[in-house]
């Protein structure tokens, strides 16, 4: 208890800022092979030659890794949670995206390794591409996955995120106004400091240890196993530091391939990203579109909302039906809005597949709301801050998905950045608690879709 209340020092404080942190790269181990992956130079392609002879014949080389020899190479992120994967770890017979790898080889020295890279001899077909999200749905769109170009196994057999509340069509009846907007916040890079980095040492007993640069140590213990068909035991994970992550660090980039040429080679293998490969082959925070419309009233009551959302998922689904379902379910921000209607797609593209970073699925439908709610202010000529606080999430009110709030802070949050802003508001609005809804806070509208804290 003597931290609580405390000015406690970062216990890794001192070792980062004299530069004595041990990161992945750091570790230093004898006679350490090095990798370098030969990676689609297309968006989207099939493969109809691929020969590693020659750069398995070349001096210094240690192995080459292809899909042949992945005893399981596909393998889903979400696989353990028995959701179906979809992506290959290694290219076979086509590429989605550009700077898919397609093979791995571990050499003497980086210069031999890529080399060796080079030395491949591959050639391709090209097919039509598809980036825009909104092209999708055309009937004459690029078919680029097996499963169509939208993920269809949310739950119930459904191809989207649904989400039905309330009575949308009286909503919109009531409405004084319209206010619609559409929203395409832009991929962006988590851009860690340190790129992707591993190197896997296999021990004397048959296990593997592994150096890995993961922000979840566990999860990318069960994807190498489940890749290599071994059993928990096999892996000893060693995490270190994280040299950044922001999410980008939980797609197991290079552990998996790293072990495959360690067993192959006997050697001890390392896999150190270039700046080039993390912008051209880590996944991205989704680009999303998004489009909105509110049904309002002229004193600044949302009484509904319709929604659409189409989220890029890139070539692959990783991580993105689980942002999807983040997404829907935050979908009014932290707002009440009693009536709703919500569609959200996860859409592959042939994109370098999309994955986590911060907030993963809310910040974008995040910066949409609260633009949104700006826009629908001006439109009526209401005060931004009295319009968000009377429709405010307080004690009892339901999130889109039914759940009961115990505890919002959506209330105390905007007063704060008033008072810092130093925002003048009307007495009514200055008091204003979290406290469950009554008398004018009230109205007609929000009365059934009031549940008990309690009960929750």
């Amino acid at each position: 208890m003597k931290a609580v209340g405390a000015r406690v020092p970062r216990y890794d404080g001192v070792a980062h800022v004299t530069g004595r942190t041990v990161f992945v790269e750091d570790v230093e181990i004898p006679g350490v092979a090095w990798v370098k992956a030969l990676r689609s130079p297309h968006h989207h392609a099939t493969i109809t030659k691929l020969d590693t002879r020659p750069a398995e014949q070349m001096k210094g080389v240690r192995a080459v890794v292809t899909a042949a020899d992945v005893p399981l190479n596909v393998y889903g992120h979400l696989s353990a949670l028995g959701i179906p994967g979809d992506e290959p770890l290694l290219a076979d017979a086509e590429v989605r995206y550009l700077g898919q790898p397609i093979a791995v080889v571990a050499a003497d020295d980086e210069q031999t390794a890529q080399a060796a890279v080079d030395a491949i001899e591959i050639e391709f077909e090209e097919r039509p591409a598809l980036f825009d999200v909104r092209k999708a749905f055309d009937p004459d769109a690029p078919q680029i996955h097996q499963w169509g170009n939208w993920y269809p196994h949310f739950e119930a057999g459904m191809d989207r995120r649904q989400i039905r509340k309330g009575d949308i069509d009286a909503a919109f009846a009531q409405a004084d106004v319209i206010v619609q907007g559409v929203y395409r916040p832009a991929a962006i890079e988590q851009l860690p400091l340190e790129t992707q980095v591993c190197q896997v040492v296999p021990e004397a007993n048959g296990r593997l240890t592994i150096y890995s640069c993961t922000q979840a140590l566990y999860f990318s213990m069960g994807v190498v196993a489940a890749h290599l068909q071994q059993p928990l035991n096999k892996f000893k994970f060693v995490g270190g530091t994280v040299g950044g992550g922001f999410g980008g660090k939980v797609d197991t980039a290079t552990e998996t391939l790293c072990s495959l040429l360690a067993l192959k080679s006997g050697r001890p293998t390392k896999w150190r990203w270039t700046r080039e490969e993390e912008f051209l082959c880590s996944s991205t925070r989704a680009p999303w579109h998004m489009e909105m419309a509110d049904a309002v009233t002229k004193d600044g009551w949302i009484l509904g909302r319709r929604m659409i959302t189409l989220h890029d998922s890139g070539a692959y689904a990783r991580f993105s039906p689980y942002g999807v379902t983040k997404h829907a379910f935050h979908h009014t921000g932290a707002y009440t809005i009693p009536n709703l209607h919500f569609d959200g797609w996860c859409v592959f593209t042939n994109r370098t597949p999309t994955s986590a970073m911060r907030g993963f699925g809310v910040t974008s439908v995040s910066f949409a709301t609260e633009t949104h709610l700006s826009r629908i202010a001006e439109e009526l000529g209401i005060d931004p801050f009295e319009l968000r606080l009377k429709n405010a999430n307080r004690i009892g009110d339901t999130s889109p998905n039914g759940v009961v709030y115990t505890d919002p802070s959506t209330v105390p949050t905007i007063l704060a950045i008033a008072d810092h802003l130093g925002h003048e508001l009307p007495a009514d609005y200055r008091t204003m608690t979290s406290e469950p809804r009554s008398d004018g806070l009230l109205p007609e509208h929000l009365v059934a879709q009031v549940g008990n804290p309690e009960d929750h």
